[in-house]
């Protein structure tokens, strides 16, 4: 019987090839029909794929590992991998849809392993195992059932407890595609994936894609409904234009859209194990992996990382053991020591975020959340060697620990990281309404 991939994501196509390329005979299940002839791909049920996305180091360095000829393809496609001066990679450039294009393609190549296109409509147990999924009126029989649907699938979870932990991150964002007339000339950049600016309440980021193709995002709170008139071409354009850095990359004489603009929400850190009480598997005979188990705020970028490091793992541990169980519990006491704590750390970063961006300062009574801890080696020197093993996620939050103290230190002086020019969030939120007043662009919610 095959291994039955549900989910036919970054993680459920990562995970699927590199396990047929061990020998297993595998079935991806997902709605999505994949692009049209014309080429045209509307990702169904899927919000974030025409959304900007970093892909950091790890991620390159686990197709490097498992899927090199994808890679390969990506770079051919017009993706580039930036490397640090170590020769290490730090990010790739592409567009979601072209990754997900390129895994996909590669995918359909892929001996012993094939697409179906359907809703997964029940998980089949006997004796409470996972033995099958019905697709349909078609039943599809499965040695092992991965469950790489996501945060919110309904149906890979029936019959198991909810043991998911996190809740939202209170993130909102707008972005927008956009083609550079010449490739070589970007606006300004101040890091690997483009333009990172942090302003009074908010955040606004330029993302470098392959070829010429950019996004520009606005990320807030969510908390001010004047701020949801972003997602109207006007309004959007005119907050772009008031942040100086920015109006930069939308000059006519450098770029054009191609996308509508296009809001995200929803946002949520979440954690779920796979045990009972006892370390028990909760589904026997299905594994959870990527977004299933584990979702983060998308400001930091690492998403496909966290998933494609999880795929990694829990290949290594199916091509050791046959027995599911035994997997299981290792792969979850695996997620345990190495994903869930980027979870605690986005969670208490997303909250001091919020206490600051609703005009808390910086709360040097408690540990500091590691955006700050990160920030204040710009300040002390010293320690950008220990903040560079974090930031590249070669080490988990804990090693930032040991520079609490002097990370404190540096914000006892005063000093604190630098706001870029630009309205502040309520001066944004009244360009916002007065535009939208003027044109007549409503102030509906962010859906």
């Amino acid at each position: 019987m095959p291994t039955v991939v549900v989910g036919a994501g970054p993680t459920g196509l990562f995970t699927a090839i590199a396990l047929a390329r061990r020998g297993h005979r595998v079935v991806v299940v997902d709605r999505d029909p994949g692009p049209g002839k014309d080429g045209v791909w509307r990702r169904r049920g899927v919000m974030q794929f025409e959304h900007a996305h970093t892909f950091r180091g790890p991620a390159v360095e686990a197709l490097q590992d498992q899927i090199p000829d994808a890679l390969l393809a990506l770079r051919r496609a017009g993706a580039r991998v930036v490397s640090d001066d170590d020769g290490a990679p730090i990010a790739l450039h592409s567009r979601r849809a072209l990754f997900e294009r390129v895994l996909r393609e590669t995918a359909c190549r892929e001996p012993g392993l094939s697409l179906l296109t359907g809703h997964v409509d029940a998980v089949c147990r006997e004796a409470g195992r996972a033995v099958a999924i019905r697709v349909g009126s078609e039943v599809l029989p499965a040695d092992l059932v991965i469950d790489a649907s996501g945060r919110s699938s309904r149906v890979m979870r029936e019959s198991a407890p909810d043991t998911s932990e996190g809740g939202p991150c209170a993130a909102s964002y707008v972005s927008r595609q956009y083609r550079l007339i010449e490739a070589r000339d970007p606006g300004p950049v101040n890091s690997p994936i483009g333009l990172s600016l942090s302003l009074d309440g908010y955040f606004a980021v330029a993302f470098l894609h392959d070829g010429a193709n950019f996004s520009l995002t606005i990320t807030h709170d969510g908390t001010d409904s004047r701020m949801h008139a972003l997602r109207h071409r006007e309004v959007f354009e005119a907050a772009v234009g008031a942040i100086p850095m920015l109006a930069e990359w939308i000059d006519p004489r450098r770029a054009y859209p191609t996308t509508r603009v296009l809001p995200g929400g929803r946002l949520h850190n979440s954690y779920r194990g796979q045990l009972d009480d006892v370390g028990r598997p909760l589904q026997p005979g299905l594994i959870r992996v990527g977004d299933s188990v584990c979702t983060t705020t998308p400001l930091a970028g690492r998403g496909v990382t966290l998933a494609f490091r999880q795929s990694q793992a829990l290949i290594a541990l199916l091509s050791r053991d046959s027995d599911t169980d035994a997997v299981t519990a290792d792969f979850d006491a695996w997620c345990r020591a190495h994903i869930r704590p980027w979870f605690l750390d986005h969670v208490h970063c997303d909250g001091e975020r919020l206490r600051r961006w609703a005009g808390g300062g910086v709360d040097l009574g408690s540990p500091l959340p590691s955006d700050l801890v990160v920030a204040a080696a710009a300040a002390d020197a010293t320690m950008r060697p220990h903040v560079i093993p974090y930031d590249r996620m070669a080490a988990l939050p804990a090693s930032l620990d040991p520079l609490q103290e002097r990370a404190t230190a540096v914000y006892a002086t005063g000093w604190r990281p630098p706001v870029a020019a630009g309205p502040d969030r309520h001066e944004l939120a009244a360009l916002c309404q007065d535009l939208s007043t003027r044109t007549g662009s409503p102030l509906a919610p962010v859906s």
